[in-house]
């Protein structure tokens, strides 16, 4: 397994609508182990395959708390299937904007229906926590950022944050 370079916003990668993966192969299971990899070690707890330069529809999410509890989900082609009416607030940050959070709207309970790494149809019923990840890597695959759901002044500050860091490594 490998670790991947995650994409800093305002790349324009992470803007693109990604494509939907025919089949998954030795290719998209390597892709999937080393997504695990890279979030296990930045930390996370969900990462998209745009975050690390992949345009793929493809996302890794895993929200237990420790090391011996570890439950990934690899999940391809996710699609939302139902919303609950009633939302939920929460604090959300990505690894494409490292150490930016906002507070954050999204329906509280979710439906995803998916392939998993061996071509499997599944469906998922998710609330909560994984209902927030499993949204938010999924808007990922959409061109999507956490971001792009707050005020457009709190955005803007986040991303000119961002842009004054990246100036600061170069």
């Amino acid at each position: 397994m490998s670790i991947l370079p995650v994409l800093i916003a305002p790349d324009p990668r992470l803007k693109l609508k990604s494509k939907p993966v025919k089949n998954v192969n030795e290719l998209e299971r390597k892709l999937i182990e080393d997504m695990l990899e890279t979030m296990y070690i930045e930390p996370g707890i969900g990462l998209a395959a745009p975050q690390v330069g992949h345009n793929s529809r493809i996302i890794v999410i895993d929200i237990s708390d420790n090391k011996e509890d570890r439950q990934p989900y690899r999940i391809v082609n996710p699609i939302i299937t139902w919303v609950s009416e009633d939302d939920n607030i929460s604090e959300e940050g990505c690894l494409s904007l490292p150490q930016q959070y906002a507070e954050v709207v999204r329906p509280r309970a979710i439906k995803v229906n998916y392939i998993d790494q061996n071509n499997v149809r599944q469906s998922l019923e998710a609330d909560g926590l994984l209902a927030t990840c499993l949204q938010h890597e999924i808007d990922h695959l959409e061109g999507i950022l956490f971001v792009d759901h707050i005020s457009a002044l709190k955005r803007n500050m986040i991303l000119r944050k961002l842009i004054k860091s990246k100036r600061g490594q170069n």
